[in-house]
């Protein structure tokens, strides 16, 4: 029996202000390399979506019963990624070499400062039992969201 999720983990991230919840909308991120270039996913060594693309992230987003983006209030909406909820999500390949890259959060109105932040092997998602039973089972826990506070542009 094949897990939905083989192959493939998440990298999701709760990016917030200071003292609030609500994460912060039109945000870009993207993984970035030691010297702040962005990660091409040159023939989809990085992650099964957007090949020969630079590694950016998106908002979780909402479907309906038949799988389809809503845009509209639904009562029977769930969440696309539904290990997330209102969080930024990037899907990578279980082979994801995290600790070799970082992310860079740029907010195009200028609000708050860029930021980077380095990723690590424990903040991949991973969903199928197979490949939760290879993981660490000492330190961070894993599947939960990468916590960042932005800081306000002076």
């Amino acid at each position: 029996m094949h897990c939905g999720y083989d192959f493939t983990s998440y990298l999701v991230l709760d990016v917030h202000e200071d003292g609030k919840k609500e994460n912060v909308k039109g945000l870009k991120i993207t993984v970035v390399d030691s010297t702040g270039n962005d990660v091409i996913n040159i023939n989809n060594v990085y992650s099964w979506n957007n090949s020969n693309q630079p590694l950016q992230f998106s908002l979780n987003y909402q479907i309906d019963e038949k799988g389809d983006k809503i845009t509209a209030e639904n009562l029977k909406a769930r969440w696309f990624f539904p290990y997330a909820k209102d969080n930024y999500l990037l899907s990578v390949a279980n082979t994801f070499p995290a600790d070799d890259f970082r992310l860079k959060i740029e907010d195009p109105n200028k609000k708050f400062k860029t930021q980077f932040v380095q990723l690590y092997a424990f903040n991949m998602y991973v969903l199928c039992a197979s490949q939760s039973e290879k993981a660490v089972q000492f330190g961070k826990k894993q599947n939960r969201p990468i916590d960042i506070v932005l800081e306000k542009n002076k």
